[in-house]
């Protein structure tokens, strides 16, 4: 009788440990965890609590994930309530710089907006007609290395210093009930120093939605 005829043979019936459960003590077989041989109950044991500490392991991290979605969830709220306060260009871009530099951290923000209203405030400065057109066909943020991405420069003596960025596209909205989206009328720019900070497998739902709230208020105060 080889390995494999043993093992099937144990499956078939399970009643054998049953009429031989001082096997379960005597035989001893390695441990997984190096050291002196352990018996069947002690193997079986320790697999069992291996599973726990993995099961364990799993919900704590779910609950921190979940933890972290909260303070997120809260901070963009918050930014939320403070664009609906504003009136003007002025009120919007003091509540963006301050909640996303205060709130969440981004060392560096920047906003450009095009074919709505117009003025001498910086957020309506020139922006490159190609640059424009490779925003608008952006379909969602984007998120990752500096390199190659022209809006940096919108940051000025700052862009020397960023690794990583966030592009997140300001649309119109053409349908509020099905969240149907029109043209792009400007960009979000945040910007960190931390290569890491923005990258390309980052999830990208808290970013649409702060990027829906601001193109509100824009468009609410200056379109």
């Amino acid at each position: 009788m080889d390995a494999n005829e043993v093992a099937n043979y144990l499956k078939s019936h399970p009643e054998f440990f049953e009429q031989y459960s001082e096997l379960l003590l005597q035989i001893h077989i390695p441990s997984p965890h190096g050291g002196k041989a352990i018996s069947i109950t002690e193997r079986q044991m320790g697999g069992m609590r291996d599973r726990l500490k993995q099961r364990e392991a799993k919900l704590a991290e779910l609950i921190t994930f979940g933890e972290e979605n909260d303070l997120i969830s809260t901070k963009v709220h918050r930014l939320g309530v403070g664009l609906l306060g504003t009136s003007d260009l002025t009120g919007v871009m003091r509540v963006l710089y301050s909640h996303l530099g205060g709130d969440f951290a981004v060392p560096h923000v920047a906003v450009r907006l095009w074919d709505v209203g117009a003025g001498d405030a910086i957020e309506f400065s020139a922006v490159d007609e190609d640059l424009r057109q490779r925003f608008d066909a952006m379909l969602q943020p984007y998120c990752g290395p500096v390199a190659g991405q022209e809006a940096v420069a919108w940051l000025g003596e700052s862009a020397d210093h960023v690794r990583s960025v966030a592009q997140i596209p300001l649309r119109t909205t053409t349908d509020p009930m099905s969240g149907a989206v029109g043209p792009c009328f400007g960009m979000l720019l945040l910007a960190s120093e931390e290569p890491h900070r923005f990258y390309p497998e980052m999830g990208t739902l808290y970013l649409d939605r702060i990027g829906e709230m601001a193109a509100a208020a824009l468009l609410r105060t200056v379109g």
